[in-house]
Parts: C-alpha cells; sequence; structure tokens
C-alpha cells in the first residue's frame, strides 16, 4: 500500500505555526496537556466502543496531534524531536518482533506476547521487572488485567483456566464472612480480592473486564434513562413512586432495550 507522508509534514508545519503564533498553544507545556491527552484517549475509546468509525478517525487525530505536540516541545527543550519518537517507535517494534524480523520461531500469538515481556527486561531503556511498565495511574481494573497479563507472560498462572474457579469462590466466602462484621477495613481488602480473581477468571476466558463492565454501565444507563422518560410522561417523580412501581417499568425497560449494549 503506498503511503502519503505530506499529510505528516503538513501537521508539523501546522505545529510549528501555532507553536510561535498562538498564544493558547505557545503556553502549554507537557504537564498542562497531560489531562487533554487523557481526556482525548477516552473520547477514542467511547468511539471504538459505539463501533462509530467516523469519530475513531477523527479521535486519532486528536491523540496524533498530542504526539507532535509533546515532540514540539521536546525539540524546544533539546531533549528528543519527533524523528527521535518515530525512530525509537521503529526500533522498538523490530527488537520486540524477532519472529518477523528475525530467525525466532513462533507457534500462535501466546508465544509471541511470552518473547515481547521478555525482551522488553532485556532492553537498554526497558522495564526492569516484569511489572515495572505498569503505570501506578492506571485504572484499577485495567491495572489487575495488565498485571495478570504480564506475569501469565513468564508463566505464573493456573495450569488449567478451570482452576480459577475454586479461588473466586474461596475469595467469595471470604468476602461474605467480612460482611457480616464491623471491620470495614478487612471487608474493603476481601472485596479487592474477590474482584481481583474476577478479573483473573474473566483473563483467562479471553474477556476483557473492562469492556464487560462498561457494555453493563451503557445498558443500566439506556435502561434507567428509560425509567425517567417514562415516569416524566406520566407527569411522576421516581421519589414519589415505590420500588414495585420502578421495578415493573425496568423490565419494560429491558425489553424494549435488550439489544441496547
Amino acid at each position: 500500500m503506498k503511503r502519503n507522508t505530506e499529510s505528516f509534514a503538513r501537521l508539523l508545519d501546522i505545529m510549528d505555526r501555532l507553536r510561535t503564533q498562538c498564544p493558547w498553544d505557545r503556553e502549554q507545556t507537557l504537564a498542562s496537556l497531560r489531562p487533554l491527552t487523557i481526556e482525548e484517549t477516552y473520547e477514542l475509546s467511547d468511539a471504538i466502543l459505539r463501533d462509530d468509525l467516523n469519530n475513531v478517525c477523527k479521535e486519532l487525530g486528536d491523540i496524533l496531534l498530542h504526539i507532535v505536540f509533546y515532540s514540539k516541545i521536546g525539540e524546544e527543550n533539546g531533549a528528543f524531536t519527533i524523528d527521535d519518537v518515530v525512530n525509537k517507535l521503529c526500533d522498538k517494534l523490530i527488537y520486540r518482533h524477532p519472529h518477523v524480523f528475525g530467525d525466532t520461531a513462533v507457534a500462535h500469538a501466546g508465544e509471541v506476547i511470552k518473547n515481547w515481556e521478555q525482551l522488553k527486561t532485556k532492553e537498554k531503556d526497558g522495564n526492569k521487572t516484569v511489572l515495572s511498565g505498569v503505570p501506578e495511574s492506571m485504572p484499577a481494573l485495567i491495572k489487575a488485567y495488565r498485571m495478570q497479563d504480564k506475569v501469565r507472560a513468564v508463566g505464573f498462572d493456573w495450569e488449567h483456566r478451570e482452576q480459577v474457579w475454586d479461588k473466586v469462590e474461596e475469595e467469595l466466602d471470604e468476602l461474605k464472612a467480612e460482611m457480616e462484621k464491623s471491620d470495614k477495613d478487612k471487608a474493603e481488602q476481601e472485596l479487592g480480592d474477590f474482584l481481583f480473581s474476577v478479573v483473573n477468571a474473566a483473563r483467562l476466558y479471553d474477556l476483557n473486564p473492562d469492556t464487560a463492565l462498561e457494555r453493563t454501565n451503557r445498558k443500566f444507563r439506556k435502561r434507567f434513562e428509560y425509567l425517567e422518560q417514562r415516569t416524566i410522561k406520566q407527569g411522576r417523580s421516581l421519589k414519589d413512586m415505590t420500588l414495585a412501581e420502578m421495578d415493573e417499568i425496568w423490565e419494560e425497560a429491558k425489553k424494549t432495550c435488550e439489544n441496547i449494549t
């Protein structure tokens, strides 16, 4: 496939001009851009979950803008340029894919992941420990999944995925026991252990817990909004309704919104 690099060069020229001529762009720093980058990443995530390819394209452009912006600031500080960013990425991809660019043989994707993690620890500027590449600020649910996935790559995992259910049940029993007591701290710890085991089960069965929970969040939102709208049309308030009355409309919402994910 023929690639047109003129568009990327155009973007770099625009960034140069914005940095010198726009008061807002000129004031930005790595730190000031950080929260905006996080917001853009979530917007891209939303577009992907909606399977909205038009907005996926748009949001990817916003992410690319931030990459170019950070690189421009790095260049001004004499730290790195966009060429450094791209070349380091290219070098890393070639190094971590010896089965493509070298003589290493792999039988399946699992071996690719295992090699990837092992190679990362050998790189000069790479991760020195298995879990050092997992950001501390990562959302807890995603962090749990990534940590479990990384240790799996070095062999720390269940021999058979069915074994995880005993752990899930064990953690659930311990959670129930602590819930009956008044020690909130211990109950919270057990809740964390239980959730961690459920995330582990999801991973072993090739399900993404963050995606699964987000689908349920969206489903709940649609159903509750249906409940709200139905009560408004009836001239009623949720606060004045009984739980049984709300449940009746909720069941109606489940049927109406059953295809919404």
